[in-house]
């Protein structure tokens, strides 16, 4: 039986760049909490923007931000993995030597960018509406430093810059896809996989109990750990082969979910 739902928010839960749930899901997601099935948002967004995407149910769900470098249950902190400033000096230096790629630094506060391209500025504050802070030098920013992210603001494909970002640093941290424009930088042994079974533990909820969805390669360690695992009709090259099913619909699949349930309650009633 499931007992817990974890879900990938952009490209996953969110279709088609949407930025905010539609009314089915957050009425779906409510109903499989209110029947006990606990639900987590597990993404490369910052806690804060997740909880306001959540609003209407925010304090029903646990949420694996950044990443997976932080998760978080009914408030409180169960698993943080932090950046060492030396080595985040060294990455913002790299990014800092390519043309068109914009830097976000996240701590748990806030996430921090220079207001360098207004276009990028304008996505991070009132599109994704970030609790952001604006600087005039990133590489200032130092301590319990989350994530590093970098934002493709050319026509260029990611590829080749994440292999080249993957050689210079892969030996010293995690380098991965997290969307279409992004790269994330995250501390080894920190991603959704880890931060989801620190939840799971949590809960004493084991694997099998767990569904997930995703559809980039920073969910990979999610959707190899759930015992039933979905990838998206839609998901990056290769993806399908990490999950066991495939759908184009996470609030399909939440849908038929409750209607089991609901089958299974008036069969035993």
């Amino acid at each position: 039986m499931i007992k817990l739902i974890a879900s990938d928010l952009d490209g996953t839960l969110l279709q088609n760049g949407a930025q905010e749930l539609t009314p089915r899901a957050v009425q779906l997601i409510h109903r499989l909490t209110q029947t006990g099935i606990r639900f987590a948002a597990a993404s490369g967004r910052q806690y804060d923007n997740e909880r306001r995407m959540f609003h209407e149910i925010e304090d029903e769900i646990s949420y694996i931000a950044e990443n997976g470098s932080l998760c978080i249950h009914q408030g409180k902190v169960i698993r943080r993995g932090v950046i060492p400033d030396e080595l985040a000096e060294r990455i913002i230096r790299e990014i800092r030597k390519e043309p068109g790629f914009e830097i976000v630094v996240s701590r748990e506060e806030a996430c921090y960018i220079e207001d360098n391209n207004s276009a990028f500025t304008d996505l991070i504050v009132n599109q994704m509406k970030n609790t952001t802070r604006i600087v005039t030098d990133i590489s200032q920013i130092k301590g319990s430093i989350l994530k590093i992210a970098v934002g493709n603001t050319t026509t260029r494909d990611l590829r080749d810059y994440l292999q080249h970002l993957q050689e210079e640093f892969s030996s010293e941290i995690d380098v991965v896809t997290s969307g279409n424009i992004w790269i994330d930088f995250v501390v080894p042994g920190y991603n959704k996989g880890t931060a989801l079974q620190s939840l799971l533990d949590c809960l004493h909820i084991t694997p099998e109990e767990c569904m997930a969805f995703g559809d980039q390669y920073n969910d990979v360690e999610m959707l190899q750990l759930a015992g039933i695992s979905y990838a998206m009709e839609n998901a990056a090259p290769g993806m399908k082969e990490y999950a066991n099913r495939v759908t184009d619909s996470v609030e399909d699949v939440l849908e038929s979910i409750l209607e089991e349930l609901d089958h299974f309650n008036s069969t035993t009633a």
